[in-house]
């Protein structure tokens, strides 16, 4: 991160009380106010006002973990136990990059349709109610594309992985490695 970001960025931080105090206002925040300035898509790190340890995603995950306890989930169990089995997996690295750009492009989409709705209602983006009478019309085709570009990706990503295994398995065939010998069994009882 450049220096010139790190200046621009909100600070809060967090004290030993779970308090969080918001340098920028010199006042204590909740965490509903940091996610208003999520919302807001203000920039802020919370730093731990002892040891300045970055906080922010501890921060964020309790956001995530307040939302989904209350309301509408926007996560399923299956697929909350999906992602945590790949914590610790090789491929662990891959599924968070895989996820990013996910929801890059869910988001790159959704501005792509703000930007084209400007000019439907005299200039003016969608408010929020116009954004639900939208999605309660053109959901279910949003839905499909969606779901079409995720059966894109994985039949993408299948045949790159199988395209790997044959690479691999090309690989290691030139290797003149030798199979170890499997051990002798001892015919005699003990």
């Amino acid at each position: 991160m450049n220096s010139a970001k790190k200046i621009s960025e909100r600070l809060i931080k967090k004290y030993p009380n779970r308090r969080l105090y918001d340098t920028q206002t010199s006042s204590y925040i909740t965490v509903t106010d940091v996610k208003q300035l999520v919302l807001d898509n203000e920039d802020f790190m919370v730093i731990d006002a002892k040891s300045n340890e970055d906080l922010t995603r501890s921060i964020l995950l309790q956001i995530i973990l307040e939302e989904e306890s209350s309301g509408v989930p926007m996560f399923s169990s299956t697929a909350l136990s999906q992602i945590i089995r790949y914590y610790g997996h090789a491929m662990q690295g891959m599924m968070g990059s895989y996820l990013d750009k996910n929801i890059q492009a869910f988001i790159d989409i959704q501005n792509k349709l703000t930007e084209n709705s400007k000019g439907v209602y005299e200039g003016k983006p969608f408010s929020p109610e116009m954004w639900t009478q939208f999605m309660s019309v053109q959901g279910p085709m949003m839905q499909g594309m969606m779901t079409n570009y995720i059966e894109q990706s994985k039949t993408l990503f299948v045949q790159m992985q199988e395209q790997m295994q044959t690479k691999s398995a090309n690989m290691f065939n030139t290797f003149p490695f030798v199979a170890p010998a499997a051990p002798e069994k001892d015919d005699k009882p003990k």
